[in-house]
């Protein structure tokens, strides 16, 4: 294979840019939500990001294998791609989650909607309890856009991401 073969656009290449573009635009915008606008991440946002925290570095390692002359360069390429949508269709399920315990459909982790059990113990213990409690809750959603928290907002996002990088897997050459 020439130079010239290993860097033109292949028809895959575009949609997986597309899903890299918009998992970057999510974390990115978490991030500004959280460093410039104030919102203080609860435990499970916190676990949300873990998936494009994954999965982006997975889709860009693909896309780069691809451009070169290695005979398993498909192979790795299909297997980041693949990896990445099901970071990103984790990442949904997550948020889906998420969503369900802001709006009250299911109940969310003791550790940060406030329902955990009574102190035991003595006043040490207690004092103990109140320092490692979470100050954000995970069941209130501190921004609601178009009625949707940023929760939901992952979940819509999440499987635009996995969907645009299936429209990639799918076009991958086998060899």
């Amino acid at each position: 294979m020439t130079a010239h073969q290993l860097w033109r656009i292949r028809p895959w290449r575009p949609s997986a840019a597309l899903a890299i573009a918009v998992a970057l635009a999510v974390i990115l915008g978490a991030w500004g939500f959280q460093l410039i606008g104030g919102l203080a991440p609860c435990h499970l946002c916190l676990i949300e990001r873990i998936p494009y925290y994954a999965g982006i570095p997975l889709a860009l390692a693909g896309i780069g294998i691809s451009y070169t002359n290695i005979s398993t360069a498909s192979l790795l390429a299909r297997l980041g791609i693949g990896l990445f949508v099901l970071a990103m269709l984790i990442s949904a399920g997550l948020g889906g989650y998420h969503a369900g315990v802001e709006w009250e459909f299911w109940p969310g982790p003791t550790t940060c909607t406030g329902t955990g059990g009574p102190a035991t113990g003595t006043v040490g213990d207690l004092i103990d309890q109140l320092g490692d409690a979470s100050v954000v809750r995970c069941d209130e959603a501190p921004i609601r856009i178009l009625g949707l928290s940023l929760a939901g907002w992952n979940v819509i996002a999440s499987l635009a991401a996995a969907w645009f990088a299936v429209r990639a897997w799918v076009r991958i050459p086998a060899a």
